[in-house]
């Protein structure tokens, strides 16, 4: 039988710092959060070159198996923009034009879950992660509370999927939290109810 969000479960401030302790004492992805940070803060904090960006992309598409089959193909997509620029106006645009790829044979590819990684590993507290669990959990308390009234396409467009994740926040007060602990907190949570035999997308 699926497992379900209890009816009476409530997002809340110390449900928040629950997950985040429980985050912190996997140290899988604790040592794979700060070799991330070490790469995409200092040693490749900038995307200038083909060479740093399929170094991040590998090691993103390797921690979070993201199967991203084409590195090089969505490296060379990426240098298309002017990535460092719109990250330091925190242009939410990027990562819509950086999600939307075609490869080989012309093929579309719409790989926007890691788009928004990429994005987060460079400025976390201004871009939030988008995956499945975070949309099972955004979805099942709109219809529960009706935080937001919102249809489940604009979780695929990010600038609407920051405001979703805004009003989340602001409905059950938790505003003091970044994006990158709300997302330790929604992952988890969803994680917990959602979970299907592959690993985090």
């Amino acid at each position: 039988m699926k497992k379900q969000i209890p009816k009476d479960y409530k997002p809340s401030e110390s449900e928040v710092w629950r997950y985040i302790d429980k985050w912190n004492g996997l140290d899988n992805y604790v040592c794979h959060e700060r070799a991330l940070n070490d790469l995409f803060f200092n040693l490749c904090p900038q995307n200038k070159t083909i060479e740093s960006i399929i170094l991040k992309i590998s090691v993103l598409n390797n921690f979070y198996s993201t199967n991203i089959f084409d590195v090089y193909g969505v490296a060379k997509h990426y240098m298309n923009f002017d990535i460092d620029e719109r990250l330091q106006r925190e242009d939410e645009t990027l990562v819509d034009d950086l999600a939307r790829v075609t490869l080989k044979d012309d093929k579309k590819w719409h790989f926007y879950s890691f788009a928004t990684k990429y994005c987060s590993h460079h400025k976390p507290l201004a871009y939030p992660i988008y995956d499945r669990y975070v949309s099972e959990v955004l979805k099942f308390f709109r219809s529960r509370d009706g935080f937001c009234q919102f249809k489940n396409a604009e979780l695929m467009q990010y600038h609407s999927f920051k405001s979703i994740i805004d009003q989340f926040k602001r409905f059950y007060g938790l505003d003091q939290f970044s994006y990158k602990q709300i997302d330790q907190y929604i992952w988890q949570l969803g994680k917990d109810y959602y979970k299907r035999s592959y690993k985090k997308s």
